[in-house]
């Protein structure tokens, strides 16, 4: 029978070593030393994976290896961070050596592409929760956060956003009116199992795009996260929405509630000025990854100025209205008429 550390050793720890060390000290001590480039700064981010709540139990082990890093390599993408390491702590009911074989390929397979070192972690029984961090190195002067939007900007994603919801509505049987064939219900049963994360395109944006995130809660929570750390608003042209050719032979509610609200994805949503458009577009053919234009970046509307108020209370009202202006998403068509749509992301705590 397994024991704690010949299973770390076996799956994990031996195949480390095999890799070219990024990290000055890695696995086989307390800590690992990791350090970027002269002029860069580390990006780190954690994602959890918890069984029941991010996947289902009878998921392809090969499948939860992939995505379990994927999600947060995804997270560098959207910083413009190139991957250099990254820990991994889980807990797993029973040490199965066939479950932990298909687990640890499909994980260092996508470790390997993008030259991304385990340098350490923990496990330990229990029910099965996937817990990664993941670092990363992006010049001090080139990382694409939140908060760096501007009124005017275009709006862009990456990919057919939406495949990914379809393939757990798949799997999940939610829409049985819908009629999806074979070979469409494998394209998004993949789509939600191996997502890619953009990680070229991320380091092909630095200097380019402005403002930039992943989309895994669905895009329209999670653009609301660019407008609220970015003060402004956006107008989005739903028709303008990239759609695969099997999401798009879904009835249009199922492709709108997809690809607006699903989630997932690990597309990359980001701004860049206007006349970014033909250095986007480049970008994107460097990467290897199609890149849509969805919409603009727009100004928090105001009622009033406060130097024509007046008042102390006029003012305070117009602080409220100014607050409360944003974050506010115009739905529109291709004509420009509004559309009647009431969208949220997912959240973990009031999810199906």
């Amino acid at each position: 029978m397994l024991s704690e550390f010949s299973l770390i050793d076996r799956y994990f720890a031996r195949r480390a070593r095999t890799n070219t060390r990024r990290a000055a000290l890695g696995i086989g001590d307390d800590c690992a030393l990791i350090a970027p480039a002269a002029g860069e700064m580390l990006a780190v981010s954690t994602d959890m994976l918890v069984e029941g709540r991010h996947f289902l139990s009878d998921v392809d082990p090969h499948a939860l290896g992939h995505k379990a890093l994927a999600v947060n390599l995804s997270d560098l993408a959207a910083m413009g961070a190139a991957p250099l390491g990254f820990t991994l702590a889980f807990a797993l009911p029973k040490p199965r050596e066939d479950w932990l074989e298909a687990f640890s390929r499909g994980l260092f397979e996508l470790a390997d592409r993008y030259g991304c070192e385990l340098i350490g972690g923990d496990t330990t029984a229990g029910p099965l929760n996937l817990c990664i961090t993941v670092f990363g190195s992006v010049r001090q002067d080139a990382a694409l956060r939140r908060d760096a939007a501007q009124p005017g900007d275009d709006i862009w994603v990456s990919g057919t956003p939406g495949n990914a919801r379809a393939g757990l509505g798949v799997l999940r049987g939610d829409w049985p009116q819908a009629r999806i064939d074979g070979a469409d219900a494998t394209h998004f049963r993949r789509a939600l199992e191996y997502p890619e994360p953009r990680v070229a395109l991320g380091l092909a944006l630095a200097g380019i795009a402005r403002a930039a995130l992943d989309v895994s809660d669905g895009l329209a929570g999670d653009l609301r996260h660019i407008l609220e750390r970015s003060h402004v608003n956006a107008e989005i042209d739903v028709d303008a929405l990239p759609l695969s050719d099997a999401l798009a032979r879904l009835p249009r509610a199922l492709q709108l509630q997809c690809a607006l609200a699903g989630g997932d994805d690990y597309e990359l949503c980001f701004t860049a000025a206007q006349a970014q458009r033909g250095a986007v577009e480049a970008a994107a053919q460097q990467a290897g990854v199609r890149v849509t234009r969805i919409g603009t970046i727009t100004s928090p509307e105001t009622a009033a100025s406060p130097a024509s108020a007046g008042t102390a209370d006029a003012v305070d009202a117009q602080t409220r209205r100014t607050t409360q202006a944003w974050p506010a998403i115009a739905w529109r068509d291709a004509s420009g008429a509004p559309l009647n749509l009431t969208l949220q992301g997912f959240d973990h705590f009031h999810a199906d």
